[in-house]
C-alpha cells in the first residue's frame, strides 16, 4: 500500500480495533493546538462578564480542568496512549457581541506519538466545565466547533486546519 493511502491507524488488516503500536518510532518534539466554543445567551454571557461576578472563577476553574483531562485523555479515550505532557496551556477570549467564549488548548510533548486527542480533550471539558458553571443561567448553551486547528511533529510533520 503507498504511504498516502489513508487508512485507519486502529484497525488492523482484519478489521479488528487495535493500539497503535508505537515501540519501533523515536521520540521528536509534537504540538498540538485545538480549539471550542461556547454559546450562551446574552443574560447568561451578561452574568458571567459582569464586574465582580465569576468570570475569573469560572474560566480558572475550566483552565484547570482542562489541564486535567489532557492529563487523563487515554483514561477516557481507549486507545489513545498515555504519554507525557511537557505542557498544557489553555487561553480563552471573549466574543461580546456572539455571547461566545472561544477556547485555545495547546498541548506539548516529547513522545513517540501526537498530542491531538489531549489537546481537543482540553478544549471540550473546559467548555463543558464553562457549561456547568453557567447552565443555573442558561439551559441552552451551546459547546461547538472542537476541532484540530495546528499540529507538528512526527512523520506526518505539520499541519493546519485554516
Amino acid at each position: 500500500m503507498p504511504p498516502s493511502t489513508p487508512t485507519l491507524s486502529h484497525l488492523d488488516e482484519a478489521g479488528q480495533v487495535r493500539m497503535v503500536d508505537v515501540i519501533a518510532k523515536t521520540d521528536s518534539e509534537r504540538v498540538a493546538i485545538a480549539t471550542a466554543s461556547v454559546r450562551m445567551n446574552a443574560v447568561a454571557y451578561g452574568l458571567l462578564t459582569q464586574p465582580g461576578q465569576g468570570k475569573g472563577e469560572v474560566l480558572n476553574t475550566a483552565r484547570v480542568a482542562a489541564v486535567l483531562a489532557a492529563k487523563r485523555c487515554a483514561e477516557l479515550i481507549p486507545l489513545c496512549h498515555s504519554l507525557p505532557l511537557a505542557l498544557v496551556g489553555v487561553d480563552f477570549s471573549l466574543d461580546d457581541a456572539a455571547h461566545r467564549i472561544d477556547i485555545l488548548a495547546t498541548c506539548r510533548t516529547s513522545y513517540k506519538t501526537g498530542v491531538e486527542m489531549e489537546a481537543m480533550m482540553a478544549c471540550s471539558v473546559a467548555a463543558l466545565t464553562i457549561y456547568d458553571m453557567c447552565k443555573a443561567a442558561d439551559k441552552g448553551i451551546v459547546v461547538e466547533q472542537v476541532r484540530l486547528k495546528y499540529k507538528a511533529g512526527g512523520k506526518s510533520g505539520e499541519w493546519r486546519n485554516d
